[in-house]
């Protein structure tokens, strides 16, 4: 699946830049990446990362859901575990699982595996237009919010301030499993 979903990928980038009237410099800009790892990705010459992935649909003003289940094509109100797209970080392993369905409105769910050790950081802009909950599931989880250092596990719950750089962390020996709420916020 994660080649097609790449192909896909690429090709989703690629529609909603020009549909905004973009050229390649334009989306590198906002979304603060190089021009030619902008064209790499279109061009599906590289493999993009979570971190570079949530800058470019930050920059879209789409969310990282949005861009997968538009690269799935999919319109299924119903969508099974073994059925829900699963893409996998290559620069830190990182496993992200769509659970909503493509059609299921302003709030998506997101279920995430963050292997031990890794960190995978996301600018403001990838925030500045969604409300954001973590859920933690399993393990240990380090957000960090701007300035601010939140250490979440099993069961804790938390909200999002206003938009700021952030990171995710996994400190523990053992991966890390939470679910992301994700609702766009009302224009």
């Amino acid at each position: 699946m994660q080649a097609t979903l790449s192909s896909s990928l690429a090709s989703v980038l690629r529609t909603a830049r020009r549909d905004r009237g973009w050229s390649v410099q334009d989306l590198a800009e906002r979304a603060g990446v190089s021009r030619s790892m902008v064209s790499k990705v279109e061009r599906e010459e590289a493999q993009p990362t979570a971190v570079l992935l949530g800058r470019l649909s930050g920059a879209l003003g789409m969310t990282l859901t949005d861009l997968v289940a538009r690269a799935e094509g999919d319109d299924r109100r119903l969508v099974r575990r073994d059925e829900q797209p699963v893409w996998v970080d290559p620069s830190s392993g990182y496993r992200r699982r769509a659970v909503s369905p493509p059609v299921g409105g302003a709030t998506q769910l997101v279920e995430v595996e963050l292997p031990p050790g890794a960190r995978v950081a996301y600018p403001a802009d990838s925030y500045s237009f969604v409300e954001h909950q973590i859920w933690a599931l399993e393990g240990t989880l380090c957000f960090v919010e701007g300035p601010t250092e939140h250490v979440l596990r099993a069961g804790d719950c938390l909200v999002l301030g206003d938009a700021t750089d952030c990171e995710y962390v996994n400190p523990g020996d053992q991966p890390c499993r939470y679910l992301v709420i994700v609702t766009r916020r009302s224009a």
